[in-house]
Parts: structure tokens; C-alpha cells; sequence
């Protein structure tokens, strides 16, 4: 027969982990609402390659980096829509941007755009972010164009 005691030890113990699940649960629940909304502001970052290798889909939002490819620069008669490429020595993609650029862009030089995929090779970004100073390239950027024997440090091609 159980006694009075090891009943309600029982009865506490249950209330106690009916409150734990509830609590995981709600947790799990919370967590799963966050990454839903959070999921349209999530950006990948991708060079030219991986974007090509990978086959992202059109409208998927996206940050693009490498350099601006020599000599592809254009702007519209209407004076805010540019065309670039940007490329990381291997593959290439051409980059169409609506608005005012950075004061450092200019070909050559190091830059991340964020925007949406477009048709094969475009890419319509929504923001252009260049270097601020000779030493300063966003880090992936870096590794992926060291990773395609493209990069250079400004101090090294001071030496050269």
C-alpha cells in the first residue's frame, strides 16, 4: 500500500516534469518563430565561383564579393544605374545596382554587394559596400580571392 507521502512525492514529481515539457516546448516554439522571421534577413556570402557551383535560385537573397573586374564599369544615361563585374579571378558576374556608389569603388579594388540573383551571370543588388582603406577587405572576400591565388596585399604590391 503506498502512503500518503510517496503519493504526493509522485503527484510533484509529475506537476514538475509536465512543467519542464511545457517549457522545451514553448523554447522549441520561440526559437522556431525567430528563425522563421529571421530567414528573409539571412545572407549567405559567396564569391563568383561558389554562386556559379552552387546554382542559386533567382530572388534568393544573397551577398556577392571579389574584386571589380578591370574595365567593366558602365552607368546609365539615368545617372544612378550601374553595371560592374565582379570577379574572383576564375568566374565572373555581372552586377546591376540602382543608387549612389561608395566614394572608394573603383575597379580593381575589393567589394561586397548584397542584392537578389538575377538570370544566369546578373546579379541585381540592393546595396554596394567597397573598401575603406588600403588594408581593409572584408575577411571572406580575402580568403576566397587567397583561395584563387588572385589576392594581393596593397603592401605587397607596394614592393613589386
Amino acid at each position: 500500500m503506498s502512503t500518503p507521502t510517496n503519493s504526493r512525492a509522485a503527484k510533484r514529481k509529475k506537476k514538475r516534469f509536465y512543467l519542464v515539457l511545457t517549457s522545451m516546448t514553448i523554447l522549441a516554439l520561440a526559437v522556431g518563430l525567430v528563425l522563421t522571421a529571421l530567414q528573409d534577413n539571412i545572407s549567405l556570402f559567396l564569391d563568383p565561383t561558389e554562386l556559379k557551383e552552387r546554382q542559386i535560385a533567382e530572388g534568393q537573397r544573397i551577398r556577392l564579393g571579389g574584386l571589380v573586374a578591370e574595365e567593366s564599369f558602365k552607368k546609365d544615361d539615368d545617372g544612378l544605374t550601374y553595371h560592374f563585374d565582379i570577379t574572383d579571378g576564375a568566374e565572373t558576374v555581372s552586377v546591376v545596382y540602382k543608387g549612389s556608389l561608395p566614394d572608394l569603388f573603383r575597379e580593381g579594388q575589393g567589394v561586397v554587394v548584397e542584392g537578389q540573383v538575377g538570370g544566369p551571370g546578373i546579379f541585381h543588388a540592393s546595396e554596394v559596400l567597397a573598401k575603406h582603406d588600403e588594408n581593409y577587405m572584408p575577411k571572406e572576400v580575402v580568403d576566397s580571392l587567397k583561395k584563387r591565388g588572385v589576392f594581393r596585399h596593397a603592401e605587397e604590391e607596394e614592393s613589386i
